[in-house]
């Protein structure tokens, strides 16, 4: 059996890396896919265009050429893990889940205790909650290995 995992949220640490890492020690067959890491091609995606003199008409461009991406990929994956930072509101990650949730998509939140309390709504559609990159790739080595 294999899966498709989606990794959506916080970008600025190396938390994909080492979910990766993890799962291909303990041999999981996994396709990882994900949004957009790179900021700045993240916030330009509509720049091709036109350019635009207010910066809601390019952050509005750019998040629906986003969306198309993260559209696909969500309704293509098998279950999705959601990480929220400590120095950003990832109001994607949030919004993200939030389509988890719609779609009926399987999905894992990974964050510290310290933002439970804002997660809550988050975290109550969750298939379950992980405070570390280990106990996301236990919880897909059980899923495929069960």
């Amino acid at each position: 059996m294999s899966l498709t995992v989606y990794l959506s949220g916080e970008i600025h640490t190396s938390w994909r890396d080492e979910v990766k890492g993890l799962t291909q020690e303990f041999g999981l067959d996994i396709n990882y896919i994900s949004a957009v890491t790179n900021h700045e091609s993240s916030d330009g995606a509509g720049d091709h265009l036109g350019s635009e003199e207010k910066q809601f008409w390019r952050d509005h461009k750019s998040a629906k050429i986003n969306a198309i991406r993260t559209k696909t990929l969500l309704k293509s994956c098998d279950i999705a893990i959601i990480r929220f930072g400590q120095e950003y509101k990832q109001w994607n990650a949030a919004f993200e889940a939030g389509q988890c949730a719609a779609l009926n998509i399987p999905f894992v939140t990974l964050h510290d205790e310290n933002i439970i309390h804002p997660l809550k709504e988050v975290d109550a559609a969750s298939m379950a909650w992980a405070k570390t990159t280990k106990d996301v790739a236990e919880i897909l080595a059980y899923v495929l290995k069960a």
